[in-house]
């Protein structure tokens, strides 16, 4: 499984301590304007369509219509879409 974050650092060190690192997930970001190959030990990608292909779980801080077409994967506190 690949545990796939679009970071907002508020939310982003304690769900990667917590639930992913701590059972050994990889991490993958996807931050278009981070330019640096790793955020906090984690892959950095900027490429959105390989990102979410290669995630099994994608968690957002707020929705985004680019994740429309793998809503499935996608879990986020913008529960109404409008954040």
């Amino acid at each position: 499984m690949v545990y796939g974050l679009v970071p907002d650092i508020r939310i982003f060190n304690g769900a990667r301590r917590r639930v992913v690192k701590a059972k050994g997930v990889p991490v993958v970001v996807h931050e278009p304007t981070l330019n640096a190959p790793e955020f906090f030990g984690s892959e950095v990608t900027h490429d959105l369509e390989a990102f979410k292909a290669g995630c099994d779980v994608i968690v957002a801080n707020r929705w985004s219509d680019e994740l429309a077409d793998v809503a499935d994967k996608v879990y986020t506190r913008d529960l109404f879409k409008k954040d």
